[in-house]
């Protein structure tokens, strides 16, 4: 008897603890072939899209990839790897299914399996196994191969198989993933040339455990690879299986990490060339251009590499890079961009997003692909010598020794300092070099110096790496990338003056498919910023700025942290920020533009956005753009815009859909801006969960669909906190403020209407709505569906003056 109880209660005991244990994880099985295995990481480019699907699910799900190179739904059997995958199953797993690659092989009898005959009965002994241990077994189609004609067009070179993989999910109720209609699509869309960056195309020389190919349209690259996974996740959401919920998410709350963009990294032969081989000298006054150049184009003739600057000072004129190379600045490197205006003749270029004769670059890629600027050196544009400068901006002592050090002349008010004559010349027409009616650059001599450089320029270029490398003191834009796709730009550095007159940090310009991460700048113009062109130009090459990674950037001073516009007229769209630290910049989150651009700015995504010490505003919509500092200066006046409607033509820029999430700023001079234009107004904005301090609180102009979500906002001026003026669908719900307001809200405008106030505090306002310029109290909504009546009139008592909506 006593020992039955024992045993019961062990057995108790036990179940208890059983009890207490986690569910068992979803095991997510893939069999197949090649296309899907993993490969070895080391020294090597191939990965399957099975290897990189792991990322795209949460650690809820484990992934066991059981495919292997070579097989096909005959051998995979016969050697007894199912019998593996058959031994680990248990109820609730799925399997993926994908073969016919190697199905096709007629000549070897070890793979061969017809599609019609074995092929079907494998893919419906899978099934079924699958089925017989509570498994969930999904097919996928055969993943599309790289072919095209000699007219470009696609061909298709799998037969049958896809269709009887089909035929097989219909007769036995099985889901598909047509992943060889969204491969193709996939590569159609990339096109005859860049469809190859999915593949291995990559010559001997380039891997030491990858002996290259010209052509490999089979396996699959890292951006292949993984955007082959993308594409089998998205099959999974649209065929709503259960597995869709364990789907990762991104930083964005809208999108699937799978959803995000996928950007493919150059690589480069592993033969390095020296410049000090080529007669560089190191001793920071020889001119090196020719030897840096010869270096570049030796490297270039035997399929390129890395060209190496070694620790050192050498100064140049103007770099120009070629295909297929990766120019390396070695820890100790300093290169210095020659302050002889002589070495920068002008050439046909671009500014402000318009053809313009421009000062040869310091660095210039053009029509080029695969380059890189790596290593952990130093280029310095000499930039003091070409920018002008605002007494103002300066102390007397600075304002005389930048004269004594510099040369230069003085403006006819002594108030600006320039170059050169030629650049004086240049300040009193304001012309920027456009090449229009009929000149050419020639014209512009006379006032060549006004033109300065951008620092690096890379235009129509594709696949480009930036890592590692500090640029500073530029004499314009710092990094421009203009027309350009498949960017990386990993742990730039930037340094420029406070009062760098355009000294922007970077600029993306008409260019898609890029990553910003780990960055830190510290400049006189805007930090990060995307453009696409100006006025009728821009809208003419209709080049939108795109698909665009910014990811854990620092921004110290700076006309704004991240910036959009104000040339924007070739549309701006797909933008993802986040995790981003600005300190001290003028503006925090900087939308800009004006009547005139034309283009539309819409699906912009901002997440974890810290900020402090902004002396403008945090986060800014602005659609009349001045083109002026962001700060007033002292003494300075500004007349406000004046409002009124204009029709609408595709000069008409658009602000649409903005998603911002988790934003903190402590200290900026106003929390939230928003201003559009009578015509079109800025659609559809939220910003959720974000605690700013700030001067003034919140202002909404001509705005419709904006949602502001549990918004924390200490300001000073609390009369009123909340400001709208000509407004629609305003929504304001979880507004928190400090320890009393004057007036919470207050609504201009006749044309306001739909303003909602949700689970907000009253009782420490002392005039919580006010609705005058003829606006009226019933476009307000206060908690409940009701008007907010008489809101305006009086303070409400305690017991009725808070009220929250719960729906």
């Amino acid at each position: 008897m006593r020992l039955r109880n024992v045993c019961f209660t062990i057995l108790f005991v036990c179940s208890g603890y059983a009890f207490m244990l986690p569910p068992e994880k979803i095991t997510l099985f893939l069999i197949g072939d090649s296309t899907m295995a993993d490969k070895p990481l080391e020294a090597n480019p191939e990965r399957g899209w099975g290897q990189l699907i792991p990322q795209y699910f949460t650690k809820e799900v484990s992934i066991q990839n059981h495919a292997v190179n070579g097989r096909s739904t005959k051998s995979f059997f016969t050697e007894h790897r199912w019998d593996t995958v058959m031994s680990r199953l248990k109820a609730g797993d799925y399997v993926f299914i994908q073969f016919g690659h190697n199905d096709q092989k007629v000549e070897d009898s070890t793979r061969s399996a017809p599609a019609h005959t074995l092929y079907r009965e494998n893919l419906i002994r899978y099934v079924k196994d699958t089925r017989s241990r509570g498994g969930n077994p999904v097919l996928v189609t055969p993943v599309m191969r790289r072919k095209f004609n000699a007219a470009g067009k696609f061909v298709d070179q799998h037969g049958d198989y896809p269709a009887v993989v089909k035929e097989v999910g219909a007769l036995l109720n099985v889901p598909v993933i047509d992943l060889h209609q969204s491969s193709e699509q996939t590569i159609i869309k990339e096109g005859v040339e860049n469809s190859k960056r999915l593949f291995l195309h990559i010559q001997p020389g380039h891997f030491k455990k990858y002996k290259g190919k010209d052509e490999d349209n089979t396996h699959f690259s890292e951006y292949g690879a993984a955007t082959m996974a993308a594409l089998v996740c998205a099959g999974i959401r649209e065929l709503k299986l259960p597995l869709t919920r364990f789907l990762a998410p991104s930083e964005f709350k809208e999108k699937y990490a799978f959803e995000l963009p996928k950007i493919y990294r150059p690589h480069f032969r592993q033969d390095t060339v020296n410049i000090l081989d080529h007669g560089a000298i190191a001793d920071g006054y020889t001119l090196n251009s020719a030897a840096i150049n010869k270096a570049i184009g030796i490297c270039a003739a035997n399929g390129g590499g890395t060209v190496l600057i070694p620790a050192g000072s050498f100064v140049t004129g103007p770099i120009i890079l070629k295909d297929n190379i990766n120019l390396h600045l070695q820890k100790g490197a300093l290169v210095i961009f020659t302050r002889d205006f002589n070495q920068y003749p002008l050439v046909v270029s671009s500014f402000e997003g318009v053809d313009a004769a421009r000062c040869q670059s310091p660095v210039v890629a053009e029509n080029l692909q695969n380059i890189a600027l790596t290593g952990e050196g130093i280029m310095n544009g000499n930039g003091f010598y070409w920018r002008p400068v605002k007494k103002d901006k300066l102390t007397e002592t600075q304002w005389t020794a930048h004269q004594a050090n510099y040369g230069g002349v003085l403006s006819a008010d002594g108030k600006h300092w320039y170059s050169s004559v030629k650049a004086l010349k240049g300040s009193l027409t304001n012309n920027i070099g456009k090449l229009a009616g009929g000149k050419s650059l020639a014209d512009f001599e006379d006032v060549k110096d006004y033109l300065r450089p951008n620092m690096i320029r890379i235009s129509n270029c594709k696949n480009i790496l930036i890592e590692d490398i500090t640029l500073e003191n530029s004499p314009a834009w710092t990094t421009h990338l203009e027309t350009s796709e498949h960017i990386t730009i990993k742990n730039l550095t930037v340094k420029n003056p406070w009062y760098g007159t355009n000294t922007d940090a970077i600029d993306l310009e008409s260019c898609r498919f890029a990553l910003l991460e780990d960055c830190h700048f510290d400049t006189g113009d805007d930090g990060i910023t995307i453009k696409s062109g100006r006025d009728a130009e821009g809208r003419k090459r209709g080049m939108a700025t795109s698909d665009v990674i910014v990811n854990n950037c620092v921004v110290y001073h700076a006309h704004g942290g991240f910036v959009v516009g104000s040339e924007m007229s070739g549309g701006v769209n797909n933008m993802f920020v986040s995790n981003c630290t600005f300190i001290g910049t003028d503006i925090g989150l900087r939308f800009k533009t004006t009547r005139g651009r034309g283009g539309v700015v819409e699906n912009i995504y901002v997440n974890n956005v810290n900020m402090k010490d902004i002396p403008a505003e945090a986060i800014l919509f602005d659609m009349y753009y001045m083109a002026k500092d962001p700060v007033v200066l002292a003494g300075e006046k500004r007349e406000p815009p004046k409002v009124e409607e204009k029709p609408v033509d595709e000069s008409t820029p658009q602000f649409q859909n903005f998603y911002f999430r988790n934003i903190t700023c402590d200290g900026a001079a106003k929390g939230i801006f928003i201003r559009g234009i009578p015509e079109m107004h800025i659609k559809n904005v939220l910003i959720e969960n974000a605690v700013i301090q700030a001067h003034e609180g919140i202002h909404i102009q001509e705005a419709t669909g904006v949602t502001l979500n549990n918004i924390t906002l200490l300001s000073r001026n609390t009369n009123p906190l909340a400001y709208v003026l000509n407004s629609q669908d305003i929504s304001i719900n979880g507004l928190k403020y400090g320890n009393g307001a004057t007036n919470l809200l207050r609504v201009q405008g006749a044309r306001s209407r739909g303003i909602r106030l949700q689970n907000t505090d009253l009782i420490n306002s002392k005039q919580p709505i006010l609705a005058d310029f003829g606006a009226e109290l019933s476009a307000i909504r206060v908690g409940e569906e009701k008007p907010a009546a008489s809101a305006g009139k009086k303070k409400p008592n305690k017991k009725t003056a808070k009220r929250s909506v719960n729906k």
